[in-house]
Formats: C-alpha cells, sequence, structure tokens
C-alpha cells in the first residue's frame, strides 16, 4: 500500500515510518496538518495515518476535511486521548480504526493489514490469480507449490497488479501507488522491477505472466492471451 503519515513528532515519524517500509509499504510523512491535507489531496493514499494532537490543527477537524473532499482512503488515528468519548469523536468524523499511544508497533502493523484485507479482499489474506497467491498477512508469495521471495518495491508492485487483474494500468498509476514521492518519473525504475518481478515469476516455458500494453502500461496475462 502506498501510506501518507501525519505525525508532528520527528523520532516517532521516523520509527513508525521504517517499520511500515520493512513491512513493504511506500510512506510519505506529513509533519503538520497543512503539509498532510496538502498531500492528502495530491496522491491517492491507500492509507492515512493520522496523529490527532498535531501542533496546528485538531487531527478531528483534519479527518473531516479530508472525508469532506470525498477521500475516501483508510484512516488509522493514533492519539494519546484514551477517553471512550474521544474514540467516539475520532470514528466519527471518519476514521476506520484507532490506536491509543503508547502502543507497539506489532500492534500498529497488524491494524494496516486488517484495514488492508478490509478493503482489498472482504476478510480473506489472500490475493490469487492463477497459481499465484499472495499472502498479505504474512507477505508469503507463491506460484504453485514454488515459494517466491521479493524485495519490498517488487512485493508492492505485484500485489498492485493483483489488486486490479482485469485492467491495464499506466505508468502513472504504478507511481502513484507503489512508489513514494522520491521517486525520479524521468527514471526507467518501473520497468527495471516489472523486468525483475517478471524473471521471478515466470515459467521459463511460458511467456510471461506481466504483459506490457504498448504505450500505455502492464497487466496480468488473460486468457485471450494464451488463445
Amino acid at each position: 500500500m502506498r501510506i501518507l503519515l501525519i505525525e508532528d513528532n520527528t523520532e516517532e515519524a521516523d520509527m513508525i515510518k521504517r517499520g511500515l517500509v520493512e513491512d513493504g509499504h511506500a510512506v510519505d510523512v506529513a509533519l503538520n496538518a497543512v503539509e498532510g491535507e496538502e498531500l492528502a489531496a495530491a496522491y491517492p493514499y491507500d492509507l492515512i495515518v493520522l496523529d490527532l494532537n498535531l501542533p496546528d490543527r485538531d487531527g478531528v477537524e483534519l479527518c473531516r476535511e479530508i472525508r469532506d473532499k470525498k477521500n475516501h482512503a483508510r484512516i488509522l488515528m493514533l492519539t494519546g486521548r484514551d477517553s471512550v468519548k474521544d474514540r467516539v469523536r475520532g470514528l466519527d468524523a471518519g476514521a476506520d480504526d484507532y490506536l491509543v499511544k503508547p502502543f507497539d508497533f506489532a500492534e500498529l502493523s497488524a491494524r494496516v493489514r486488517a484495514l488492508a484485507r478490509r478493503e482489498i479482499t472482504r476478510g480473506s489474506p489472500l490475493l490469487k490469480y492463477g497459481d499465484i497467491a499472495v499472502n498479505i498477512s504474512t507477505r508469503e508469495v507463491r506460484r504453485g507449490n514454488r515459494p517466491i521471495k521479493l524485495t519490498n518495491t517488487e512485493y508492492r508492485l505485484l500485489t498492485y497488479l493483483m489488486q486490479n487483474q482485469h485492467a491495464v494500468v499506466t505508468r502513472r498509476m504504478i507511481e502513484d501507488h507503489v512508489w513514494d514521492m522520491m521517486l525520479d518519473s524521468n527514471s526507467n525504475i518501473i520497468e527495471v522491477h516489472i523486468l525483475h518481478l517478471r524473471e521471478k515469476l515466470d515459467d521459463t516455458s511460458e511467456d510471461s505472466i506481466i504483459t506490457t500494453v504498448r504505450s500505455v502500461g502492464y497487466r496480468l496475462k488473460s486468457n485471450e492471451d494464451s488463445s
């Protein structure tokens, strides 16, 4: 997933970002509400991790404004406020989940996975396409009985293709959902990762499972490609 983390504490933001990147996500960080609102409007994030105690605006107010702009990214609130009233206020503003500080990162990681399952797989941790299976809870990837070891970026790229397995995904779509803001859009990094993913996934006796649609983008091989 591509995640926006809105957290004003730089040490805490660095810790959370490192953990989420190790979990395989692309993460952008905003240190205040103004920057967070701008980024949320500029990029199609899958998840926003939002601290409520921001220096320039109440996080609940920011959550409400994000929802008012028809932004459907899942929102996970982080806060030191642990009363039932505060939790209800945050959820009523449009949050999908609520985590009270201090927390163990393992719990944050589990909640992020649960939110991903809720939206993408409707409760199942498995993404499937043909004989390829991805378990988003364990990040295990298999083709048939063969385990496949992927880098974090290759994993994000494969899951994005599988989530959109009946559609062509453009280079811009991949940039927006698989990489963070540090991507140089003029580089060939996407093509390089597609090549590496093909090398790891493909059965050498068959055509590539990832098809290039010239001048458009990529899609997973369909039945019509075999006919």
